[in-house]
């Protein structure tokens, strides 16, 4: 008899396993949570290993070239992924890679550059693109790409004192709720704003969420390099970028109307409260109470930071930006004959204006004839919740039963009669087992 309990009791568990995952039933304490979004693995090409039948020159390692091309569909070139780098496997270096066949693209003292063309993502040369260096105002892009899409470009903003008070680049705000979104967002991209940032980190509903949401999408770009400490880019700890991160974030910018507006315009009118001396006069509300009178607002205009535009041919714009600690760091996009080409440079020493031209030029004169080394990848998709075949359908709500002329009580209760059913079919079932089983010939009684 121990036997058939110990059997009874098997039967009776099986069905509670059932009916849990029937009902949906969360795991049990204990079990394993699912896993989170890892970052990117860095590999380096092997050396003498071959890619798309060419050799790769040695390990890509500091200082070292990578003359080896990755053609279209092989590991990293076609699908972006090759050895866990994202890209594919020539990026994983810190050295130069850079397609066979054609002439090298143009020295640059940067420590970091990606040329790339935008529309395929193809990456057609690089230097260390996944090695991580501070952005400086170069983060600015993915406040923007990050802000533009939540933020009604109309909405009024007062900035707070903190704002008005940001040391570095500033565009000049007063405590007074005389700018638009607009407004900030090309202070923010066209002079640098640092006090513009913070407003609009603000009107986001402050600092840390802002710099929740800007890490978020970052994840959401495939950009793991990057870590924002800071929604203008001056240097915090454990902040950093990479080249191909900044690659991605200007490519999803360029793809927003209003990102592209702000970039590409050379000068705009900002507000600023009138110099008026009747200013500080007060006037009497309904209830006697004093309020101060606010002025209308006046403009003064501000220009462009970046010397390319309507200087190179086809120039966009993106942004520019330097700290002490970050050196010089540019992205720039420029567009001929239907085709847009990125350059972005990091940690650069002096002046690097002359120099990305001539990367753009390269870019332009490569684009058709080089195999990519590596590609500028998608947005991750977003997680979608995979069916079972034990998902059991939700009941309609009464007066979607009412609209299909049934009984909505009795609709209602089909899914709980369901599974009590179903139990009771295993447990009638079960009960028979054990009832052949003391039949059988040979049994004992236990």
């Amino acid at each position: 008899m121990g036997t058939n309990l110990r059997a009874l009791a098997a039967t009776v568990t099986t069905v509670g396993v059932l009916t849990t995952a029937l009902l949906g039933a969360p795991p049990a304490a204990g079990a394993p949570a699912a896993p989170g979004l890892a970052p990117r693995e860095t590999g380096t090409a092997a050396a003498g290993a071959t890619v798309a039948g060419t050799a790769v020159a040695g390990t890509a390692g500091a200082g070292t070239a990578v003359a080896g091309t990755a053609g279209a569909g092989t590991a990293g070139a076609g699908t972006g992924r090759g050895n866990g780098t994202v890209g594919g496997d020539l990026l994983a270096g810190h050295g130069i890679v850079r397609p066979a066949g054609i002439n090298p693209p143009p020295k640059t003292e940067a420590s970091a550059y990606v040329v790339a063309d935008a529309e395929t993502g193809a990456v057609l040369a690089a230097k260390d693109p996944h090695g991580h260096y501070l952005p400086a105002s170069t983060l600015k892009t993915l406040t923007a790409v990050t802000l533009i899409p939540r933020l009604d470009k109309n909405r009024k903003i007062k900035p707070s004192e903190e704002a008005c008070n940001v040391e570095g680049s500033a565009v000049g705000i007063v405590p007074e709720p005389i700018y638009k979104v607009d407004d900030l967002m090309r202070a923010l991209l066209m002079v640098s704003g640092n006090d513009a940032a913070i407003a609009l980190a603000e009107a986001n509903g402050g600092v840390k969420k802002t710099l929740a949401d800007m890490n978020k999408e970052a994840r959401k770009l495939q950009a793991y390099d990057t870590v924002a400490k800071t929604p203008n880019g001056l240097d915090a700890p454990g902040q950093r970028s990479s080249a191909y991160d900044l690659a991605l974030i200007a490519r999803a910018g360029l793809a927003i109307p209003d990102f592209r507006e702000y970039i590409s315009t050379k000068v705009a009118k900002f507000p600023a409260p009138k110099e008026d001396p009747k200013k500080k006069k007060k006037k009497k509300r309904g209830d006697d109470s004093e309020a101060s009178e606010s002025p209308a607002p006046a403009y003064y205009e501000m220009a462009n930071h970046n010397r390319l535009l309507g200087r190179y041919k086809g120039m966009l714009g993106v942004k520019n930006g330097w700290t002490s600690k970050a050196l010089g760091s540019f992205v720039g996009a420029a567009r001929r004959d239907g085709h847009t080409i990125l350059v972005v440079i990091m940690h650069h020493p002096g002046g690097f204006w002359d120099e990305v031209a001539k990367l753009l030029d390269w870019g332009f004169a490569a684009r058709s004839k080089a195999a990519p080394v590596g590609r500028l990848v998608g947005p991750a998709p977003d997680p979608k919740p995979s069916s079972s075949p034990l998902a059991v359908r939700p009941s309609p709500t009464p007066g979607a039963a009412k609209a299909r002329g049934e009984d909505p009580a009795s609709t209602g209760a089909t899914t709980p009669l369901l599974i009590g059913g179903g139990v009771l079919v295993l447990l009638a079932l079960g009960a028979y087992g054990l009832r052949r089983r003391r039949r059988t010939p040979g049994d004992s009684s236990g």
